[in-house]
């Protein structure tokens, strides 16, 4: 950007939507302190409290590591090693994405009814999310230059050694970035930890809700949850830290020499096979056995599976344009002009993330019955909602794009007479166009299957393909629920292969 004047609007965006985000928080903490501060001491000091922390906790640590590893170790075999058919487990590995994760939580709930509680909800949310992992650590992977691991094995370092000295330093902003969905993701899952019958505060709060809408107790384990985020969003911004990945000029880089893995072959190819079943064909599989058991490849011609398709579509697309410009100013900010201010709106906007889409839905409900009564059952409102909640999926993109785009050719660009707006669009959305699709495929897909703000916030007579699989599984009712669970697969799929897509193209 170019002078003062440019900046100081950047940071007026990104500060308005900061405050955007904050407004579910700023309406649900005081909610929580309705009944005064004793009585909110004493209700959160009980022992229920400390067994949904203990199982929260549980669960975040365990499916954190889980994600990252699988995800970065898949990421190197696929990018950085000699694997056969690389392409196509690129592909596979991929595909996860397409699956919604209380549609994976379905399908595992069919297959082996006994697998539920914290072993079948870690499996199923470790399966769902560790792409988030995988995506930004191969992206990166093909964007880095192998040239400084080269010259640290001409010195004498082993293969591993060099790759711990030159590359994975180097990894760290698409590792943390990546841990850090993963752990807001399980703050605020919902559809497969009550599908798993695990309570954590996200499905105690649909609780709360659903005996008293709106009540004290509800916000009171929502505060506890936003704690609980900013806890994750400090240990992220510590992980990640401030080494530049970014190298100017992209005609010196030698492509990577892929790594022999010898007689370590089979077993990788064993690692990705299973990482591949559990993740994909065991819910394909599932969907499909349902689905030809009752007969419902006729209820894909249903005019209500019809309509639920089009609303998913047109919401998936307005929301993902909307969070996507959302997180623009505060991604461009952190990596152009990096302090205090700029962490801290970057913060903000990941708080919102961590609570379940019903605090953040009830929280605008209020809001527009209060205060915007026109906005109230409109499009405006539902996307509003799905920005505040997927704006980290963007901003986690963008990041990582504008740090492969380097700030000396914005310089260079200026230097010749270009102005701001002018080197924005000639000069770093081309570098980052990848970045940002990425961005915007990724909230598509969280939109396309968002239960709860959905729920309270769309117009009247609005229907979601999300929305009519729970209605139907939530019943038990798994054939009649197939149908829309195979077509929320099949519309995810070419979003997916346009993230691989992605991938190729960040080099």
């Amino acid at each position: 950007m170019s002078g003062s004047s440019s900046t100081r609007g950047v940071v007026a965006a990104a500060t308005l939507v900061a405050a955007l985000t904050l407004l579910p928080v700023l309406i649900a903490l005081p909610a929580a302190l309705a009944e005064g501060p004793a009585r909110a001491a004493e209700y959160l000091f009980r022992p229920r409290i400390g067994n949904l922390l203990a199982n929260t906790g549980l669960l975040v640590a365990v499916t954190v590591p889980a994600a990252v590893v699988l995800g970065a170790a898949a990421a190197w075999l696929v990018e950085r090693t000699a694997l056969p058919g690389a392409a196509w487990w690129r592909t596979l590995l991929l595909a996860p994405l397409a699956v919604p994760s209380f549609v994976s939580a379905y399908a595992w709930v069919t297959v082996a009814p006994g697998l539920t509680g914290f072993a079948g909800s870690a499996l199923v949310t470790t399966l769902a999310y560790y792409p988030f992992v995988f995506l930004p650590v191969a992206a990166q992977l093909r964007a880095l230059d192998p040239a400084d691991e080269d010259a640290a094995r001409s010195l004498g370092l082993s293969p591993a050694a060099a790759v711990m000295r030159t590359v994975l330093p180097r990894l760290r902003p698409s590792l943390s970035g990546g841990a850090l969905l993963v752990a807001l993701h399980l703050l605020a899952e919902y559809g497969v930890l009550e599908m798993m019958r695990f309570p954590t505060f996200t499905t105690a709060i649909m609780q709360q809700y659903a005996v008293g809408f709106s009540d004290t107790s509800g916000s009171l384990l929502a505060s506890v949850l936003v704690g609980l985020c900013l806890l994750a969003l400090l240990l992220e911004l510590i992980a990640r830290g401030r080494r530049r990945v970014a190298r100017l000029g992209s005609g010196t880089q030698s492509p990577p020499v892929p790594h022999a893995l010898g007689a370590w072959t089979a077993p990788a190819m064993l690692l990705l096979a299973a990482l591949v079943a559990g993740a994909l064909v065991v819910p394909v599989a599932s969907v499909g056995r349902w689905l030809a058991a009752s007969e419902g490849w006729a209820g894909l011609l249903d005019t209500g599976l019809l309509d639920a398709t089009l609303g998913t579509v047109g919401l998936a697309t307005l929301g993902a344009v909307a969070a996507t410009a959302a997180a623009l100013p505060g991604a461009w900010l952190l990596n152009r002009h990096h302090s205090g201010l700029t962490v801290a709106l970057e913060r903000v906007t990941f708080v919102a993330s961590s609570l379940p889409g019903i605090v953040v839905g009830l929280g605008l409900v209020t809001l527009a019955v209060t205060w915007a009564g026109p906005l109230y059952q409109t499009v405006t409102l539902t996307v509003l909602a799905y920005a505040i909640l997927f704006v980290p999926r963007a901003m986690v993109s963008l990041r990582s794009g504008l740090a492969a785009a380097p700030p000396e050719l914005s310089e260079a660009a200026r230097s010749l007479g270009t102005g701001g707006t002018g080197t924005l669009v000639r000069v770093v959305l081309p570098l980052m166009a990848p970045s940002v699709m990425t961005g915007l495929v990724l909230v598509a897909l969280a939109v396309s299957t968002e239960l709860t703000a959905t729920l309270l916030l769309a117009p009247t007579g609005t229907e979601t393909l999300a929305l009519a699989f729970w209605r139907e599984a939530s019943q038990l009712d798994y054939a009649a629920a197939a149908p829309y669970a195979a077509v929320m697969i099949a519309l995810s799929v070419p979003l997916t292969l346009l993230l691989r897509r992605q991938i190729l193209e960040e080099k």
